[in-house]
């Protein structure tokens, strides 16, 4: 029988709780289960007058409204303040009732720059050791890479920032007469001068803590951030975050981070996966002097250009013992001098080995008189790298390397679809930081709720299964610490 039913009708009272109204299977119903954010009030006392002034926001309320917007993935404080006036799981977690006003948008922000990004750091590495106590952390395999997070500017605001202007900014400070230079230059000075001219950088004036940078190199730099994700391989729970500018390389901050990950999880890594951007010879020995195998496939080194005659640098036979280099020739180079930056180590030929070498055409230009090697820090560990990759990794490496694809690139995927990590949601380095933290957080707990939700559905299954055989069996739960029984 077709009914109608009169939509307009209002009721002044509810008889079930709020909580009834929110459906058992959702996000923030689950993620209750297990949160727990009663350290949060002495952790940010010192932020607020005890004794004087208007009562405040409650901070576990405040931190709740920004953790319930990154599960549904919604950044904005606009947004999320629409959605949370509206839906009944966004109130009754943070903990607001049905006529209870909510706080301004505007409030949110300003708890953001008063707290700082050490605090959210704080929550994320709460959650992070919340993992651990419930065993779902197992940090022998660790998977690190690095994404790039779009800024928050438009491309009209990008513009040049010339080198000249800032040069003639502090030519008072910098700029020498050329009667005041002395007389013999300092060694690795001499020579031809760098007359080149930089090129000019693009930068926007609305977020300068962005730069220019770009994932491959058939797409356009763009203003970005540099997030740096450690991933654990057995549950893909986020061990550590680091934001940088989007130009900074993501292979010099690989050793903090594993110094990070040892102490956030309490053991040694023992196996480190990485991509080809990581491949530098710092890194290998670093990695070989710690014991940690290092799944990092090192950089192509064929020539720039195909067709090439000139004779590549990786022809040459580096004996690190006797801190000495052999050109293909069979002639040995030997070291000239050391380069501050990077302990780089120059090594050169003698020109008299050079003038009667048949490879000379092949070696060095016309105009040069001998060739020259640079030999990086850890050089010969590189090598050794390059050796394991070219006889072929065993099964478990190539194994390891493939969990990688889908571990830590699956995290960052699922961050930018899901979690609105694609674009930064606020400007600067210390919001993106704070947006990346909420972002792991977010993630870790939906694991953390996954699991121990997986753990009801397989006891409940026994259960039934132990009823129905109407076999009596006394069972004990033992709930992780930090979850509620």
């Amino acid at each position: 029988m077709q009914s109608r039913k009169d939509r307009w009708q209002e009721d002044l009272f509810i008889a079930s709780p709020l909580r009834d109204l929110v459906p058992e299977d959702h996000i923030l119903k689950r993620v209750d289960r297990i949160v727990d954010l009663s350290w949060l009030h002495d952790l940010v006392s010192g932020c607020y007058c005890q004794d004087n002034g208007r009562p405040s926001i409650d901070p576990e309320s405040a931190l709740r409204l920004m953790l319930a917007g990154f599960f549904e993935g919604i950044v904005q404080d606009r947004r999320l303040m629409r959605r949370a006036q509206t839906d009944l799981a966004f109130r009754w977690f943070a903990g607001y009732r049905l006529d209870e006003p909510l706080p301004d948008r505007s409030s949110l922000t300003r708890i953001r720059q008063r707290w700082g990004e050490a605090l959210f750091h704080a929550v994320f590495k709460r959650t992070v050791a919340q993992c651990v106590q419930a065993g779902l952390v197992n940090a022998d395999t660790v998977h690190i890479d690095a994404t790039l997070i779009r800024a928050d500017v438009s491309w009209d605001s990008i513009t040049t920032r010339h080198v000249d202007d800032v040069l003639d900014a502090n030519r008072e400070e910098n700029d020498v007469l050329d009667d005041e230079m002395p007389p013999n230059p300092p060694k690795g000075t001499r020579g031809r001068p760098n007359i080149a001219t930089p090129k000019p950088k693009k930068f926007s004036p609305t977020d300068p803590d962005a730069t220019m940078a770009t994932s491959c190199q058939q797409y356009h730099l763009e203003p970005t951030y540099k997030q740096h994700t450690a991933v654990e391989d057995s549950n893909g729970i986020i061990v550590d975050i680091a934001v940088t500018t989007g130009e900074a390389s993501e292979g010099k901050d690989l050793l903090a981070q594993l110094d990070r990950i040892e102490a956030t999880v309490e053991c040694p890594v023992k196996t480190v996966t990485c991509d080809a951007g990581y491949a530098h010879g710092t890194n290998y020995a670093a990695l070989e002097a710690r014991n940690i195998d290092a799944v990092i496939p090192p950089q192509n080194t064929a020539a720039r250009k195909k067709g090439t005659q000139h004779i590549p640098a990786r022809r040459f036979k580096y004996d690190a013992r006797k801190d000495r280099v052999k050109c293909p020739a069979g002639k040995t180079l030997h070291r000239t001098q050391t380069l501050a930056a990077g302990n780089a180590i120059i090594y050169r030929t003698r020109s008299c080995d050079c003038q009667t070498c048949p490879l000379r055409p092949r070696c060095i230009s016309p105009n040069a008189k001998v060739r020259t090697i640079r030999i990086g820090e850890g050089f010969a560990a590189l090598l050794r790298a390059r050796r394991r990759k070219e006889k072929g990794w065993d099964e478990s490496t190539r194994e390891t390397y493939s969990r990688h694809r889908w571990r830590v690139e699956g995290v960052h995927g699922r961050a930018k679809t899901h979690h609105g990590l694609r674009r930064a949601a606020q400007r600067g380095l210390a919001n993106v930081r704070i947006q990346a933290y909420l972002t792991a957080a977010a993630m870790n707990l939906k694991r953390l709720a996954q699991s121990l939700n997986i753990g009801l559905e397989r006891l409940n299954r026994l259960l039934h299964t132990l009823t129905r055989g109407q076999v009596a069996v006394q069972i004990v739960i033992r709930m992780p610490q930090g979850i509620p029984a």
